[in-house]
């Protein structure tokens, strides 16, 4: 493996769409009960964002299109067995494990998101579905925002998962992706 050359990998769309995702998130979920303007405000951000990823995963640069690291689940399994036989496949763009996170987080956060409007307009009787909420009896906006809920902790836990992976990938290939996530660059293969 040649280390001495840093290749662009991540593209400027993908490492802002990263960064404002990872902003947005923490700020709707520490903003929970306590500035709904806040909280809405970053679960429209994060509806726009999702938006955005799902077009520039089909139109998007190599390494941010879909096939590039969406694979089949024996793949992924495969991978992470890998992982801990400490012989897991380096890869320039997002591993097998990495690319299963992404579709996992993507389809979290367009449940808590879909949800999130649910049950702002059941509550706060606001928003696109405020008119459709207002006709629900009662339980269904509870039980609509017990699944927004239940969404924004299940992505918070994909978020530590994420994070470990990350973070362990680092050290068994002997690279920052993190830093790689903020410059956009990593080693050549």
């Amino acid at each position: 493996m040649q280390h001495d050359k840093l290749i662009k990998v991540w593209d400027l769309p993908v490492r802002l769409f990263h960064w404002t995702l990872v902003t947005s998130f923490f700020l709707a979920y520490i903003t929970e009960d306590h500035w709904m303007g806040l909280h809405t405000f970053a679960g429209y951000t994060i509806a726009v964002l999702i938006v955005f990823r799902l077009i520039w995963g089909l139109i998007g640069t190599r390494y941010a299109r879909f096939g590039n690291f969406v694979t089949r689940p024996a793949n992924i399994r495969q991978y992470i067995k890998d992982i801990f036989l400490f012989r897991a496949k380096r890869y320039l763009g997002h591993n097998p494990a990495g690319g299963a996170m992404i579709i996992a987080l993507i389809i979290s956060l367009v449940i808590t998101v879909v949800t999130g409007v649910a049950t702002y307009g059941g509550k706060e009787l606001a928003g696109p579905l405020a008119g459709f909420m207002m006709t629900m009896p009662n339980f269904v906006s509870d039980g609509v925002k017990e699944i927004h809920e239940f969404f924004a902790n299940f992505t918070l836990f994909l978020v530590v998962l994420h994070v470990a992976g990350v973070v362990f990938a680092s050290l068994q290939h002997g690279e920052n992706l993190i830093r790689a996530m903020f410059t956009g660059k990593k080693m050549a293969q």
